[in-house]
């Protein structure tokens, strides 16, 4: 086989951000520990493979020579280099057969039945072939900073810091890190905290387990937001807690009934989870004094807590905590990556030290090189950067995602008004099945997230859906909504399935002459909601021009035409709708407009207005 080209087997891609070199280490090192390339072969010549693979010698001399240092070549002199003896390779025991599935669940027979299965989002393992994913929290990897986290990576890696993170340190987390998320993250979120207030975790997820796995057990009574996040509700059932449930509202989480006989109160107040309501600074005051009346703890969830930008964000639950009965969790993740793991939580000094305890114990704590990388990542202000980069992408995503579902009715933003974050928990018409939704927007490349895995009894709200603006820019939204507003009429307009009962069909409403309609819309005023809940004057003249001003203040102004063709009323705005033009027939119900499209289903509707003499 020495004799033999060997080339073949070195498979290098000249497009690979890794080097050729390490391409072709890589390779060697695989055949080695395959056995394809077995103990004491005799490599080809540094001249002759590089002749063979179309590469520089020095390229293949120096891959020989690490692999050399690493032992997994040898060289012999005046002989040449040969894969060592007794190398890498190891007999893997032939495998019995197929185990028995009793033999198999056997352990999950013995163990408490206390986990919850969870099943996570549905989507997709080639999701980023689809044009069209709106599924919060999926990564745009184009907004990730690869020249500052490289920077920042060979700080970390200069031998003065080597010798800082590599060394045992035993619980303790990176001083950097620690000092960079009190200074940088914690003060903008009001929240005074001592380093040993702070403990670094492997994302949120731990920060969260941690909590409940030290203050939650058996006998306590756990207060949670419905719809919530499923793995928060798997944690409690874990411990074997009882569950209240707290209804989401427009204004947050409300606990109308009260905090009594509570130990533990879950709360996303910033940024829900998943409605993405904020919760306005008098109920969080009203928040607090609950729980001091009835000696309630509270763990505030701040996982969206940098990405306000629609509106000042408040300030976190935390900072006004004066009896240290609240502990804080939230992560970089948002904004960094995902993919880094790094959350951490707030607390009293002796909670976090058994907290780290704890920590210890399982997981320990997150990569002390990670954990310096990262903090040299912040001092060096490059999150910051990223931060304002990401608040101006995600705002005009967000806009985009909101102005797209006011063109396409019937669908509406459930829980308005929406300050940030990256993402719309939407709201379709009474008779839609958002399941269903799923399944054929899958189809046509669109992938939403169905409301009902929220929601405690795994069954409510089966019309809503969540749509989130993570992975997909911004020219991809609108014809993304036209394509999911395209299935779900068809998908009300379909038979009902077999067994199944009948959903109550649209109105059909009868559509008015064009003589009717210009007597009608002249000198006409209009009250109207926009999808997103605000209000919207629209204000029709007799010469065929029209203005309009929504908001709550009125802040959002445009103007336009309108004109009657045949028997359709059309209109178009300067820049509202996309300043393209709109044509729909129109019925009218007392004092109800209702703008319909050439089937005859109701696209939308306003009021006529009170006259104003």
């Amino acid at each position: 086989m020495a004799k033999q080209p060997i080339a073949h087997l070195f498979r290098l891609d000249r497009d690979s951000s890794s080097s050729l070199q390490a391409q072709l280490r890589a390779r060697i090192v695989e055949t080695i520990d395959s056995g394809v390339l077995p103990s004491g072969l005799k490599l080809p010549s540094s001249r002759k493979l590089a002749g063979e693979l179309g590469i520089a010698r020095n390229t293949v001399s120096l891959a020989y020579q690490d692999l050399i240092a690493s032992g997994h070549l040898i060289s012999r002199e005046r002989s040449g280099v040969y894969v060592a003896h007794g190398g890498h390779t190891a007999k893997v025991p032939a495998v019995a057969g197929p185990k028995s599935r009793r033999v198999q669940s056997a352990i999950m027979r013995k163990a408490p039945d206390r986990v919850v299965p969870n099943e996570g989002l549905r989507y997709p393992a080639d999701w980023r072939q689809l044009p069209y994913p709106f599924i919060e929290g999926l990564y745009d990897r184009t907004l990730f900073p690869i020249a500052e986290w490289r920077e920042a990576s060979r700080m970390a890696l200069a031998v003065n810091e080597v010798e800082s993170w590599s060394t045992d340190t035993g619980e303790a987390d990176d001083e950097l890190l620690v000092e960079q998320f009190r200074q940088k993250i914690l003060t903008r979120r009001g929240i005074a905290a001592a380093a040993d207030e702070i403990l670094v975790t492997v994302g949120e997820q731990q920060a969260l387990h941690l909590i409940f796995e030290l203050l939650c057990g058996a006998q306590s009574t756990v207060g949670l937001e419905d719809p919530g996040e499923p793995d928060i509700r798997s944690l409690v059932h874990e411990r074997g807690a009882t569950v209240r449930y707290f209804p989401v509202g427009d204004t947050g989480v409300e606990i109308a009934s009260g905090l009594e006989g509570i130990d533990l109160f879950y709360v996303s107040p910033s940024r829900q989870r998943p409605t993405g309501v904020t919760m306005p600074d008098s109920e969080r005051a009203a928040l607090l004094a609950e729980a001091h009346r009835h000696d309630t703890l509270i763990v505030e969830d701040d996982f969206e807590c940098e990405l306000g930008f629609l509106a000042d964000a408040p300030p976190s639950l935390k900072s006004g905590d004066r009896d240290e009965r609240v502990v804080y969790v939230a992560s970089l993740s948002k904004v960094l990556s995902p993919g880094l793991r790094l959350g951490f939580l707030v607390g009293p000094a002796d909670f976090i030290r058994a907290a780290r305890r704890l920590r210890n114990l399982t997981t320990r704590k997150p990569s002390p090189i990670t954990q310096r990388t990262a903090g040299i990542f912040l001092s060096l202000g490059h999150y910051d950067a990223m931060l304002r980069n990401h608040f101006g992408i995600y705002e005009r995503r967000l806009i985009a995602l909101r102005d797209a579902l006011n063109h396409y009715r019937p669908l509406s933003i459930a829980i308005p008004p929406v300050t940030g974050g990256t993402s719309y928990w939407v709201r379709g018409p009474e008779n839609l099945d958002a399941e269903k939704l799923r399944v054929a927007a899958q189809n046509s490349g669109v992938l939403i997230e169905p409301a009902t895995p929220y929601f405690a009894d795994g069954q409510g709200r089966s019309n809503m859906f969540r749509l989130g603006v993570t992975s997909l820019d911004e020219s991809r939204i609108r014809p993304g909504i036209e394509a999911l507003s395209r299935e779900m009429l068809k998908l009300m307009n379909a038979p009902a399935d077999a067994g199944s009962p009948q959903r109550p069909a649209e109105d059909s409403f009868p559509s008015l002459p064009g003589a009717q309609l210009q007597r009608l819309f002249s000198d006409q005023r209009l009250n109207y909601q926009t999808v997103y809940g605000e209000p919207c004057i629209i204000e029709l003249f007799a010469d065929g021009s029209m203005r309009g001003r929504a908001g709550y203040a009125q802040e959002d102004r445009d103007e336009g035409r309108w004109w009657i063709e045949g028997d359709h009323w059309c209109r178009q705005w300067n820049e509202w709708a996309y300043g393209e033009t709109g044509r729909f027939l129109v019925a009218r119900e007392g004092n109800r407009i209702l703008w319909l499209d050439d089937d005859g289903r109701r696209i939308d509707e306003a009021l006529i207005a009170p006259s104003r003499d």
